[in-house]
């Protein structure tokens, strides 16, 4: 019997950890076992005919929200040129509504629910044998024309699962994808909106097992591995443990967890701060609201006033990058008190921001309650929300515009110099720099063309000149900057006219040639020579006094919650990261002939803001080199003028 276990992933980088257990658990019986991983881009007649040639008797699909709908239509496709095969869905979108699945779609033979281990390989069990499918605790089946849903399985034993991690098939592109780790399963919390809190309490792995084999994938050139836990921190001590691990021996792999941030204890806060390596970890901190009106009403218990702090502290730390999520749409947050979230979470300016909307899973007591709070939703997946009892369907447009410049201007950290100064500078929030902009966005109809990276820039100066924005000479400055960094070669065009001309550009290239140690000692130990120079260096000049503004952009947000951050003594406020972009370039001081700190030391009270502008007097010499090390990443010197 040749069995085919298949998903649609969301992207080629991604993998099926759920076809892997499967096929981990079931192999020692059934050796016929083939993993087919697919995309939700690729044409459905590709996938057919890959799936026909294989000639399977049994396909097993892992379905999820964002797979479900072209998994059902390839369904209908292989029963139609397959008729005697025999389909198995799984996953989270079927396992609480299979009748729903099964009427839907008449070519789904069976479906199994919640843990799939056990229940697929009975169940494989039974089509190779007597086919007494009554007996398979966990799966739903077609007998003639009526469907019938057995019993629930009673919960996995996690530790008589065999690893999924150590197929030899796997080996050749593990550095190329993220691989997804499980340590437990569940979670302790019971937010409505999500299927993670159907599932009471939490199951582990044993913790030796796991670090057998995170070593194992690391050592054969795992390069990004994301854990699934829900609530990776949950369990203080086992937590502790596994950063332990991971610190002692990541080998430049990268981590990335899902944690709730406000029950993040002080001493392990304090661990990380002084023992994470940079870029090694990444948190992932589910904030979705700080209504405590909505928070109450689906049921999520969340201090954001702890959680703040901890994002804080890890942010001071400069160890590990934090992506913070939102959800709009939630019973009770209309769209101001959703500009009041936003603007407490942009606050602690994370290194990323999800702008994400309602939906309404499947299984979940939240679409249980819809007519509640009158939404109305998509009928198929992904289920978002088109409206609520406080929140129209113009509201929710209107927050589509702001998220799609978020990740254009924010998350993509294309112009994090320029975006910081507008929302400390510029603009009464955060919020309202992102909304109006994704207004005046979608009034050009750019939301209906492409865009390269200079159009990021020109598009930026537009809406900004358009509404009189004032200091545009300091802006469009610090948009050069950015610009400049955002390139590994020295770039082929600009999108403004040069401030130099020919012969002053060559006088400054000839001076720099001659005294590169007044510029750095760096630059001098390289030797480069005035061709060189030319070859991979760019000159601007910026009529404002670059240092100045930079500081008032650095550090943490004044008004950010730091009572708690900058504690007193190792990690007090002497050491707080210099939050420019320091992943993209090297800064130098010139005039000291150095290589600046990643850190920058300062006081509680310079982390105020004040108003910069070129009428500070004193204007600088951007200069920005390319290819000058292994990193491929851009250097940048500044010489006052």
């Amino acid at each position: 019997m040749r069995i085919i276990l298949a998903t649609l992933n969301a992207k080629y980088i991604h993998t099926s950890l759920a076809i892997r257990l499967l096929k981990a658990y079931s192999e020692h019986e059934f050796s016929d076992i083939l993993l087919a991983e697919y995309t939700i881009k690729d044409p459905l007649m590709n996938i057919v005919s890959d799936l026909f040639q294989k000639q399977p008797d049994v396909i097993g699909f892992s379905c999820y929200i964002w797979n479900i709908e072209e998994t059902v239509k390839l369904v209908g496709i292989l029963k139609q040129v397959m008729p005697e095969v025999k389909i198995v869905l799984g996953g989270p979108e079927v396992s609480y509504e299979p009748l729903y699945w099964m009427e839907r779609q008449v070519g789904i033979d069976f479906v199994v629910n919640g843990d799939g281990e056990e229940t697929f390989h009975h169940l494989l069990q039974e089509l190779r044998d007597e086919g007494k499918f009554h007996f398979v605790y966990g799966a739903a089946y077609r007998k003639g024309e009526e469907l019938i849903v057995n019993p629930p399985r009673p919960k996995t034993d996690l530790n008589t699962l065999p690893t999924p991690h150590r197929f030899a098939d796997d080996l050749p592109d593990l550095s190329k994808r993220i691989v997804y780790f499980e340590t437990s399963r569940g979670c302790p919390f019971n937010c409505q909106f999500c299927l993670s809190s159907i599932e009471v309490g939490v199951r582990y792995y044993d913790i030796e097992r796991v670090k057998s084999d995170l070593l194992y994938l690391i050592e054969n050139g795992a390069k990004v591995i994301k854990f699934l836990d829900r609530t990776f921190n949950i369990n203080r001590s086992y937590a502790m443990e596994m950063f332990q691990f991971l610190i002692d021996n990541h080998q430049g792999c990268v981590f990335q967890f899902e944690i709730t941030a406000d029950i993040m204890r002080p001493e392990v806060l304090d661990f990380l701060s002084e023992n994470a390596p940079p870029g090694v970890f990444r948190f992932e901190i589910g904030v979705q609201s700080t209504n405590d009106e909505t928070n109450e009403l689906v049921k999520r218990r969340q201090n954001f006033t702890k959680l703040s702090r901890t994002v804080m502290k890890i942010k001071a730390s400069g160890n590990i990058d934090q992506h913070l999520d939102l959800i709009a749409g939630l019973p009770m947050e209309d769209y101001s008190t959703f500009r009041k979230t936003f603007n407490d979470v942009f606050v602690m300016e994370p290194e990323e921001l999800q702008l994400g909307f309602l939906k309404m899973l499947r299984g979940t007591g939240l679409r249980a309650q819809a007519a509640k709070y009158d939404y109305t939703y998509m009928e198929h997946a992904p289920y978002e929300i088109l409206s609520s009892h406080v929140m129209p369907f113009s509201d929710i447009i209107r927050l589509k515009r702001l998220e799609d410049v978020l990740e254009k201007y924010w998350n993509s950290h294309r112009l994090d110099h320029t975006v910081k100064y507008l929302i400390r500078h510029v603009f009464v929030s955060p919020f309202d720099f992102f909304q109006e902009f994704g207004d005046y966005w979608e009034q050009r109809g750019w939301q209906k063309i492409g865009h390269q990276l200079e159009d990021l820039f020109t598009r930026l100066q537009s809406f900004l000149v358009d509404r009189g924005t004032e200091s545009m000479d300091v802006i469009t400055g610090l948009m050069k900057l950015d610009y400049f960094l955002g390139h590994k070669y020295k770039p082929r065009k600009i999108w403004w006219d040069f401030t130099l001309n020919k012969s002053e550009y060559a006088s400054y290239m000839k001076d720099i040639a001659s005294n590169p140690g007044r510029i750095s000692s760096r630059l001098a130990e390289a030797g480069l020579n005035e061709r060189d120079l030319h070859k991979h260096t760019v000159l601007e000049v910026l009529p404002f006094q670059l240092s100045k503004v930079l500081e008032s952009i650095s550090g943490l947000r004044a008004d950010a919650p730091l009572e708690d951050v900058l504690a007193s003594g190792e990690h007090g406020s002497a050491e707080v990261l210099n939050s420019l972009d320091t992943s993209s370039s090297v800064k130098g001081n010139a005039s000291d002939g150095i290589i600046a700190s990643s850190t920058v030391t300062i006081d509680s009270a310079t982390t105020a803001v004040a108003e910069v502008s070129s009428a500070d007097g004193g204007s600088t010499l951007l200069i920005v080199m390319y290819q000058q090390d292994d990193s491929q990443r851009a250097h940048y010197y500044t010489l006052p003028m």
